[in-house]
């Protein structure tokens, strides 16, 4: 019975290993998809979201905060500023208008980012630490489980507003129109789940369990959103890679939630 015990909860530990890994990492893959992203619109003579001058500035306090996450050097705080720092940065390419989206596509992008930024409060707040020496903020936890179940609503209405994520459900999974019904009343009780507080670490695990399929055939149907919708190649890599990072998230708040 004690070895059970003692395996489940290595087996849990590895999972929130996992989960951290991958959310704190996200920000190198962020910079980076960026980088060639703007690389590819340079030849274009098109413009970055954020001018220059603040862009290098803004990547290099992604790339600082992520560096000190990955190695755990005051983890909570730097979670927090990457919070910080993604949020300015969205702020900043918002009100900038150098580039102009669709509305679909602004949704999935910034409801993603919320998601980040909420996985990066979760972080700070003390959750998948395998040895807390404080207490957990339990007020940072829930403004991150907030924000998670925010972008879950956005999913949700995406899947009934957006004829592109639509037809991506409806193109790369069985079920037709069926299943996306089930899939938006899912979305629905998950993102209520996590904005009430109740049932997270279930609403959690639920969410863990569905990001790896969704995120294969959906996020990963590059050539759909780059040759169908003409969503930049580089941008929807960067969307990927935030996908995999809001699995990680869900992976901290399913096993240490």
């Amino acid at each position: 019975m004690a070895s059970k015990v003692g395996s489940r909860r290595w087996i849990l530990q590895l999972l929130t290993q996992l989960g951290s890994v991958l959310l704190t990492r996200c920000p190198f893959w962020g910079c980076f998809s960026q980088l060639m992203l703007y690389a590819e619109r340079a030849e274009a003579r098109r413009k970055p979201d954020i001018p220059v001058p603040y862009l290098y500035f803004d990547m290099g306090a992604a790339v600082l905060c992520a560096s000190f996450m990955s190695f755990g050097v005051k983890r909570r705080w730097f979670a927090l500023g990457a919070a910080l720092q993604l949020a300015i940065s969205t702020y900043a390419a918002y009100i900038g208008g150098y580039v102009h989206y669709g509305d679909w596509l602004k949704v999935r992008m910034y409801s993603r980012t919320v998601a980040i930024i909420g996985g990066f409060l979760v972080l700070a707040s003390g959750a998948g630490e395998l040895y807390r020496r404080k207490p957990r903020s339990r007020s940072l936890q829930s403004t991150g489980q907030v924000f998670l179940g925010i972008y879950l609503i956005c999913v949700a209405y995406s899947l009934q507003y957006s004829k592109e994520d639509r037809l991506a459900y409806l193109n790369h999974l069985p079920g037709g129109e069926l299943m996306i019904q089930l899939f938006f009343v899912l979305y629905g009780v998950l993102a209520l789940a996590f904005l009430s507080g109740y049932y997270v670490t279930l609403a959690a695990q639920i969410l863990a369990v569905l990001l790896p399929p969704v995120t294969l055939l959906i996020d990963g149907n590059v050539a759909y959103w780059h040759n169908t919708r003409r969503v930049e190649f580089w941008n929807q890599m960067k969307l990927l890679g935030e996908s995999v990072g809001i699995f990680g998230a869900a992976l901290i708040l399913a096993t240490d939630g």
